[in-house]
């Protein structure tokens, strides 16, 4: 794959990348249903054998789990890939996940990752959350400046190369930047949200950060092996079973978009999926684009996503249907 410059960091990812929410499993606030750990390992390997060069992950991500499948994957990995991860979300003993900013945090969490991974040097370290669950910053202890200065001191000490942030808005953004310079923004970037579009990505692009957009195939929805009846049967600890995506009236219509992208792909000798990551890959403000991957076999399904370019027409008929999808 060719290699692309993560904003103004040192960073050379390839466009797609893997994403570890998911091999977190369930049993946990945003879990995706059971996960066999060994076939996620196996995932892994296979997303690197296609090429991909970095691994996105979250300590919050099944309560640390996610972390230590990943460093488990990567110890037996040829290779050793990039390896991002965030911090600010946090639990206690019964799995309650809040949300903290201050600076004591973040080292203990960068710490703890550093230990789950089986890693020295964490190569993006990104702020989760700005502020969490609709609620205003000051509902959390600390600040975005606290966060980012003990961030700062993390690099220099050697324990993280670049800092990144997931979720910010551009007010939040621009003040991170007065504290020291980022590297990134992974925001959620898809056909079914595009909300990013009118301020978000015009400000990384202005300040040349570089993006990496998470569920670039709405978590699923827009791979083409999504039913009715394989919603149904979700277990209730996959997230998306109560999600209004998943559920009508918006099922039918996003289904109808999934269809678009099957006609699109077969002209790509692609995959709906394939067809849906292209399409966040070709705004320049995109650098990568996170895949999340449960087996070898997804992995393979999406490898060719990097490749495809989309034509005018291809770009044409997605909004198309798309504003129909919204008429």
């Amino acid at each position: 794959m060719t290699l692309r410059t993560l904003g103004q960091s040192d960073l050379k990812i390839t466009p797609t990348g893997i994403g570890a929410w998911a091999i977190g499993g369930g049993k946990w606030e945003f879990g995706w249903g059971p996960q066999d750990d060994e076939e996620s390992i196996a995932a892994i390997h296979a997303g690197l054998d296609l090429g991909m060069n970095w691994v996105d992950t979250a300590a919050a991500y099944g309560l640390g789990h996610s972390e230590t499948v990943v460093g488990r994957a990567v110890k037996s990995s040829g290779a050793r890939p990039y390896i991002f991860t965030k911090c600010s979300l946090v639990w206690d003993e019964s799995g309650k996940i809040s949300h903290n900013l201050q600076a004591a945090s973040v080292r203990r969490e960068a710490e703890a990752s550093l230990k789950r991974l089986g890693i020295d040097t964490i190569d993006l370290y990104q702020i989760h959350w700005g502020a969490w669950h609709g609620q205003p910053e000051s509902a959390s202890p600390g600040s975005i400046e606290e966060a980012v200065w003990e961030l700062a001191r993390l690099k220099a000490e050697g324990k993280i190369r670049n800092i990144g942030l997931s979720n910010f808005s551009t007010q939040q953004m621009q003040r991170a930047l007065q504290i020291a310079p980022i590297a990134s923004l992974q925001p959620q970037y898809s056909l079914l949200a595009r909300d990013v579009e009118f301020s978000i990505l015009p400000f990384t692009l202005e300040h040349k950060i570089g993006v990496i957009v998470y569920s670039p195939m709405a978590s699923g929805l827009l791979t083409g092996a999504m039913t009715r009846e394989r919603i149904g049967a979700l277990p209730e600890d996959d997230w998306r079973k109560h999600s209004p995506s998943f559920q009508e009236p918006l099922l039918s219509r996003n289904l109808r978009l999934v269809e678009k992208l099957r006609a699109i792909g077969q002209h790509h000798n692609a995959t709906p999926g394939e067809v849906a990551i292209a399409w966040t890959l070709q705004n320049p403000a995109v650098t990568g684009a996170i895949i999340g991957i449960r087996s070898a076999q997804q992995a393979k399904g999406i490898a060719g996503a990097a490749g495809i370019r989309l034509s005018t027409d291809d770009m044409r008929d997605l909004q198309q249907a798309l504003t129909r999808q919204a008429a």
